[in-house]
């Protein structure tokens, strides 16, 4: 069955908007984890970021406390971020491009542009016994990279796919894009994981995606519970992946 992981930095986006700088504040990403799990995700995904907008340090170390799954840390190629992983020791650590004057991230890695840098710090996660993830967009040279640099798993940037669903051609040729780069990757040796954009109308289209192991999803999750709760908005993407191959 195709994994879900459930990103919940959304739900510190809006604890932050009131209590940011504060030891404390609701909404609590770690109670909003465990009902994720509850309701059967089989992973919850942060992004700690540099400039910490919405997910704390003391977040992820009690996430790495409390969760039975799978940790998910998502996090840029920064010293900082990799010594705060090194010590937490996540499940998996999924590197992305950051920039700081961005709503969130934007397009995938340049694995190609930075194998040397990213091959050390693989390297560093492996020793530990982090596996290792590269966001990335579906391009051969990209995902060729992924594989030079080590990773154990890709992730597929959907975002481009997302902003084109309604539009049904260009959608097919986001869909082909992301079924050659599946098999590119899988015929390589890696697992095949994707995210960015997906939703509760989108997701359905990426079941002639070969090869995927893991969805993660969260603005939608976190936004559906808004209307219908946590728990039943992750049930409900569920029943959707249920449908896969």
């Amino acid at each position: 069955m195709l994994k879900l992981g459930v990103n919940i930095d959304h739900v510190a986006t809006i604890r932050e908007a009131r209590y940011h700088g504060k030891p404390a504040g609701e909404p609590d990403p770690v109670e909003a984890a465990l009902v994720c799990e509850g309701a059967g995700a089989h992973g919850i995904t942060v992004h700690l970021r540099e400039d910490r907008r919405h997910i704390q340090d003391r977040d992820v170390i009690r996430l790495r406390e409390v969760i039975k799954t799978r940790l998910n840390l998502e996090m840029a190629n920064a010293p900082e971020i990799v010594g705060i992983a090194l010590k937490v020791k996540p499940d998996i650590v999924c590197l992305v491009p950051e920039r700081r004057q961005e709503l969130t991230t934007e397009g995938g890695l340049d694995a190609a542009g930075q194998t040397a840098a990213l091959t050390e710090t693989r390297k560093k996660m492996n020793g530990a016994g982090i596996d290792v993830s590269l966001f990335i967009d579906p391009d051969a040279r990209q995902v060729e990279a992924s594989a030079a640099v080590g990773a154990q798993f890709i992730e597929l940037h959907t975002g481009a796919f997302g902003e084109r669903f309604h539009d049904e051609e260009e959608r097919s040729v986001e869909v082909a894009r992301l079924v050659v780069a599946a098999r590119q990757a899988h015929h390589l040796g890696l697992k095949v994981n994707a995210g960015h954009g997906l939703n509760y109308e989108n997701v359905s289209a990426l079941g002639s995606v070969p090869h995927l192991v893991e969805l993660n999803i969260g603005h939608s999750i976190v936004s559906r519970a808004v209307v219908v709760g946590l728990g039943q908005a992750v049930r409900e993407m569920l029943q959707l992946l249920q449908r896969f191959p």
